[in-house]
C-alpha cells in the first residue's frame, strides 16, 4: 500500500514537471506607438530600444497591411487578418446613403463598425480560459459578439497623448492588471510619435525628441515590468501601425485637387472620402462610374486611380463590401484634396504600404524570445499567430503564419505554448 502510494506521488510528480504545458504560464504585452517609423531611431540616441534589442529581438522592419492609417492598422494587429478581411476598412464610419461621416474618436463607440466577423485577440483569449484587458487601443471600446475585454480602458474625448507622466501612470496601471488581476494578454496603445510626425514633419527637431521620450517609455515599461514581478514570465512587443513620411507644399509641387481635373464633377457623386491624407474612396452616382473613373485616370502623374475590382491584389483592399467602387492613392509626398486644398499636415501616411516611409518598427523580449536576434522585415498579420502561440490558444481564422516568426522563439520555449 505504501510502496503504491509512494508510486503513485511520483508519477504525479513526474507528471507535473515533465510535462512542458505545466511550466509558468506566459503572458504577452502588445504595445503600439503610434506612427514610429521603422528607422526613427537610427539619428537619435535611444539606449532603451538599444538595450531592448539586445536582450530580445529587433525587426530590420515591419509592413503594415494597406491602408496604412490607424483604425484598420491595428485591427491587423489584433486579429492578423488583411483590412478587406476584418472590415475596419477607414478610420472613419461613414454611411454612403446619409452622407454621414465620425470622425476617429467616434468612431470608436460605433460598435457594428469594428464587431462585423472578426474577433480580437482579446475575445479569443477570454473564450479559452484566459483573462485580458487593453488600454486605449483602437477598437477597446467596442464589443464583440456580446463580449468586452475583461479590462479595458478607453481614453477621454481631447486626450493629451504626449503626456510622459500620465504615459508612466499608464503604463503603471497595466503593470498592475497583469500582477493582480492575473491577466494574460493586455494590449497598449500609445499616439505618439504620430501627432509630432503630422505637426512638425518626420525629419523635425521635434520628432527626434519625441522619439526620445518614446525611448524613455520604453525603458520604464521594462522597470515597471521588473518592479511588479513580471519579468519571468511577460512577454513584450512593441511596434507601430504605420510610418510617416513628409508632404510637398509650397509651391514645391503640383498639388493634387480634385475640382480642378477636367472633366471630373462632385456631382457625379453620391458619396466620397477625401481630404484625408494621400488615400480616398468615391461612390459615383448610378451610370456615372466610368464618366469618373475616366476623368481621373491618368489626370495628375502621382495619382493613382483603380477601380476597386482592378486593385493590386498585394494590397488586399478589394474584397469588402465597405469599400468604395473607386479607390485613389498618392505617391509619397502628395495628399489628395476635394474641392481645394484643406490639410496643412507637414507629415502624412496612408500611402502604399510598400513604401518604406510606412514601414514601422518592432521590438520583442521576454521569456519567449531568443536574445540579440535581429530577423528580416515580416507584414504585421504574422504577429497575432505569434502571440497565440506564446499564449498557447488557438487563434481564429487569419491570414497570418507561425512559420514567419517561430525562428524569434528561444529553443527551449518551442513547441510548449500550442496553437493547434
Amino acid at each position: 500500500m505504501l510502496w503504491t502510494a509512494s508510486f503513485c506521488l511520483l508519477l504525479a510528480s513526474w507528471s507535473v514537471l515533465g510535462a512542458p504545458a505545466n511550466k509558468q504560464k506566459q503572458k504577452v504585452l502588445l504595445v503600439s506607438f503610434d506612427g514610429f517609423r521603422w528607422d526613427y531611431d537610427r539619428n537619435v540616441d535611444t539606449p532603451n530600444l538599444d538595450k531592448m534589442a539586445k536582450d530580445g529581438v529587433k525587426a530590420l522592419y515591419v509592413t503594415p497591411p494597406y491602408l496604412t492609417i490607424t483604425s484598420p492598422t491595428h485591427f491587423t494587429l489584433l486579429t492578423g487578418r488583411y483590412i478587406e478581411n476584418h472590415g475596419v476598412i477607414h478610420n472613419m464610419w461613414f454611411n454612403t446613403t446619409t452622407t454621414e461621416k465620425k470622425p476617429y474618436y467616434q468612431t470608436q463607440f460605433v460598435n457594428e463598425w469594428w464587431d462585423n466577423g472578426t474577433l480580437p485577440i482579446w475575445i479569443t483569449a477570454q473564450r479559452q480560459g484566459l483573462k485580458a484587458g487593453s488600454l486605449h487601443f483602437p477598437g477597446t471600446a467596442s464589443s464583440y459578439q456580446g463580449q468586452v475585454a475583461m479590462v479595458r480602458e478607453v481614453e477621454p474625448l481631447l486626450y493629451n497623448y504626449k503626456n510622459e507622466t500620465a504615459w508612466q501612470e499608464n503604463t503603471d496601471k497595466v503593470m498592475g492588471w497583469f500582477r493582480d488581476q492575473d491577466l494574460d494578454f493586455v494590449s497598449m496603445y500609445f499616439g505618439e510619435p504620430d501627432g509630432t510626425g503630422h505637426r512638425y514633419g518626420p525629419d523635425s527637431p521635434e520628432i527626434r525628441e519625441m522619439v526620445k521620450q518614446v525611448d524613455r517609455t520604453v525603458g520604464y515599461i521594462r522597470h515597471s515590468a521588473e518592479q511588479h514581478g513580471l519579468s519571468d514570465r511577460l512577454n513584450i512587443i512593441i511596434t507601430s501601425d504605420h510610418g510617416m513620411t513628409s508632404v510637398y507644399r509650397d509651391g514645391l509641387v503640383e498639388e493634387i485637387t480634385l475640382s480642378k481635373i477636367p472633366g471630373f464633377s462632385f456631382t457625379d457623386l453620391s458619396f466620397h472620402l477625401v481630404d484625408y491624407g494621400p488615400s480616398g474612396m468615391l461612390l459615383p452616382k448610378p451610370g456615372q462610374l466610368e464618366k469618373v473613373y475616366n476623368a481621373l485616370k491618368g489626370a495628375h502623374p502621382h495619382l493613382h486611380v483603380y477601380k476597386k475590382e482592378d486593385m493590386p491584389e498585394r494590397l488586399h483592399f478589394t474584397k469588402n463590401d465597405r469599400i468604395l467602387p473607386i479607390i485613389l492613392w498618392a505617391d509619397p509626398g502628395y495628399v489628395i484634396n476635394g474641392y481645394f486644398p484643406v490639410q496643412f499636415h507637414k507629415g502624412e501616411h496612408g500611402f502604399d504600404n510598400e513604401e518604406m516611409d510606412m514601414k514601422a518598427f518592432f521590438r520583442a523580449v521576454g521569456p519567449a524570445f531568443h536574445k540579440n536576434l535581429e530577423v528580416g522585415p515580416f507584414e504585421t498579420v504574422n504577429i497575432y499567430p505569434l502571440m497565440c502561440h506564446i499564449l498557447g490558444i488557438k487563434p481564429e481564422v487569419n491570414d497570418g503564419h507561425l512559420s514567419v516568426t517561430e525562428h524569434m522563439l528561444a529553443t527551449s520555449t518551442r513547441g510548449e505554448f500550442t496553437a493547434d
